[in-house]
């Protein structure tokens, strides 16, 4: 599948045009209802394209309402904020990241079109009731398995409760490592879509003795 050929805003195709096939997850994802606003639940190896299937249904989204994209970690947060800020520019769109000041509203957030927030942030603007999340359409949530990890899992399970009833937003979880993919995605609401491909070869092997036997 061509990226010159997807129902994408033409910034988006500029932008990689580099790139001229999609991946095999990619390609899966978009067969599987990406931009007819589906939820998904990605699950690839690293390094697959899993970040620009939540580029994808972000860009198709823009004309439509807002996106969110939750990420686990600040350093991460910011590492999205200055490639969405680049892909945005001089298109009229704007990106923001609120990583901090967790016990404010941050009304300023409603002037953006993609907001990138730890779930932290994104917990305490829901119980601040800010009115622009009515206006959220996708979600990204980024490193979805933490929803396992004892301390952050808690705080992302009710985010993606309360955003699942009180918007019903299309839902993009990514993931490399998921041990209940089946499971998971029945209970956000969202296809499963999974590939093996990576874009370098994956060898196991035993070293021992100075020699390393694959298998």
């Amino acid at each position: 599948m061509e990226i010159a050929t997807l129902n994408l805003p033409e910034f988006f195709k500029e932008k990689y045009a580099r790139f001229s096939s999609l991946t095999p997850i990619q390609e899966k994802a978009v067969q599987n209802g990406l931009l007819e606003g589906k939820s998904e639940l990605i699950c690839a190896p690293t390094a697959s394209g899993k970040t620009l299937v939540a580029t994808m249904a972000i860009c198709n989204t823009l004309q439509k309402g807002k996106s969110i994209y939750i990420v686990p970690l600040k350093a991460l947060a910011n590492e999205k904020f200055k490639e969405y800020q680049k892909l945005l520019e001089n298109t009229g769109y704007k990106a923001i990241m609120s990583i901090g000041d967790i016990d404010s509203d941050s009304p300023y957030l409603a002037n953006y079109d993609l907001i990138i927030l730890t779930s932290e942030k994104l917990d305490s603007l829901l119980r601040h009731r800010v009115n622009w999340i009515y206006y959220v359409k996708t979600i990204i949530i980024d490193e979805i398995h933490l929803l396992n990890d004892p301390t952050r899992g808690p705080t992302l399970e009710v985010i993606i409760t309360l955003l699942k009833t009180l918007i019903q937003p299309q839902i993009i979880g990514l993931s490399a490592t998921i041990g209940n993919p089946e499971e998971l995605a029945k209970w956000l609401g969202a296809t499963l879509v999974k590939d093996n491909w990576r874009p370098v070869e994956l060898k196991q092997g035993i070293h021992c003795q100075g020699k390393v036997e694959f298998y």
